[in-house]
């Protein structure tokens, strides 16, 4: 039947109006704030449905900060200011440069630690596509690119829990590339990191490796979340950092609060510690 030009005119105006657009293809509405649990929901099924694919039942997590970097790396630069410095050595700029680069240096080995236990836990499975276990990151630089790269190094897969930010994070290039997600909405994510985690290995950071290390003491503290073994990579650094101790003489923490945290100092030590955790509580990895 023959429309006439005021009706066309109405239908088109109905075909051209968001309303009439499919859900699903109308980002007006799927970025509302009505539709903000929608996309919290997709922000955590997508990631679910990819780990469920890949056989990941268990995860140990490993924390850091993105500024280590490996001793070749940190040398390099630290040999760049020096030569700077030669030129100008009043500068208060290069001066302080040279402070940070040497501290780098110094903290350079955790890189290689990190490395050394993405590598024990990627040759923890029976094979490299056994996904049982499996190492998880931040997914960015730093110290989550040496634990990613362990496990890339004993063919091994991981994982790499990225995050949309105002200046954007590109994902290190050692994470497995299906087993590598961006967030958009932080709480998701984290869900992820604690969801089948096992173990969590916390290397020195800073604001971001504390609010998740806290978050985590928080919740088993408050036994929303079982228990599991977390372990401080680099004791002299995180005694200094924390000093749980005072928390407890000031009666703000229990003794068995203090008990959640262990220490290491090597890849090795942090590994055996996370075994023989579970053993002694009856919940075996493998």
């Amino acid at each position: 039947m023959k429309k006439e030009p005021k009706e066309l005119e109405k239908i088109k105006a109905i075909l051209n109006d968001p309303s009439f657009e499919v859900a699903e293809n109308d980002k007006i509405f799927l970025y509302s704030d009505d539709a903000r649990g929608v996309r919290l929901q997709l922000d955590y099924l997508k990631a679910e449905v990819k780990m469920k694919q890949q056989g990941i039942e268990h995860t140990i997590v490993v924390f850091g900060s993105a500024r280590i970097v490996e001793f070749d790396t940190a040398m390099k630069e630290l040999n760049r200011i020096q030569k700077e410095l030669q030129k100008s050595p009043h500068s208060e700029e290069l001066l302080g440069s040279l402070k940070k680069s040497e501290s780098m240096v110094r903290k350079s080995h955790y890189y290689d630690e990190a490395r050394k236990f993405g590598q024990l836990v990627g040759m923890s499975g029976k094979s490299p596509d056994d996904c049982h276990v499996a190492l998880m990151t931040g997914g960015g630089p730093g110290i989550m690119e040496a634990a990613n790269r362990g496990a890339q190094d004993v063919g091994a897969k991981s994982i790499g829990l990225n995050i949309e930010l105002p200046h954007e994070q590109f994902p290190n290039p050692y994470i497995t590339p299906e087993l590598c997600f961006q967030f958009h909405y932080f709480g998701i994510r984290k869900l992820h990191f604690l969801q089948r985690a096992k173990a969590l290995v916390v290397f020195p950071g800073g604001f971001g490796t504390m609010d998740e290390l806290f978050e985590v003491l928080t919740l088993i503290q408050t036994l929303k979340t079982p228990c599991i073994p977390i372990v401080l990579i680099g004791k002299t650094y995180w005694k200094r950092v924390i000093d749980f101790d005072f928390l407890q003489e000031e009666d703000v923490i229990a003794p068995e609060d203090i008990a959640i945290v262990t220490y290491a100092d090597t890849a090795e030590e942090a590994w055996n510690t996370i075994i023989l955790w579970h053993k002694d509580n009856n919940t075996p990895l493998f």
